[in-house]
């Protein structure tokens, strides 16, 4: 069986991101046809997990995130989840004012942005952790 996937693999080829194949329909990895079979909610929880923890280690070395109360660094990795580290890093006066402890103007500082236009009740929950916590 080593053989066979092994085989397979090499036929296939691996990409680690989005594309067309000969077909033109969107693949990804070792030639998984998302178009028609999709992920699995196992795979779906799999890749969170992982997202997740790369949010976490990400945010690890910035003061900022590592010296806040818990539900502050929730309301930060939510963030950090759906922007990705550099634009969340773009959020320089929200930044500031978690430095300062101020999470009232924090909170006012995410929600004026375009992100906040963007994911609407998303940025208000992550606004109101940074807040009042849950």
């Amino acid at each position: 069986m080593t053989n066979l996937k092994e085989w397979i693999k090499k036929c296939e080829g691996y990409k680690p991101k989005p594309y067309l194949d000969t077909l033109g329909k969107l693949s990804i990895g070792y030639g998984r046809n998302l178009k028609d079979n999709g992920i699995s909610l196992e795979e779906a929880n799999f890749m969170f997990e992982n997202d997740l923890a790369r949010c976490q280690k990400e945010l690890y070395p910035y003061s900022w995130y590592l010296h806040q109360p818990l539900h502050i660094q929730y309301a930060l990795v939510n963030m950090c989840f759906n922007l990705g580290l550099t634009k969340l890093l773009g959020f320089k006066k929200m930044i500031q004012a978690l430095e300062e402890k101020n999470y009232t103007k924090a909170a006012m500082e995410a929600l004026d942005s375009k992100w906040a236009t963007q994911v609407k009740g998303r940025a208000k929950q992550v606004a109101l952790m940074m807040r009042e916590g849950f």
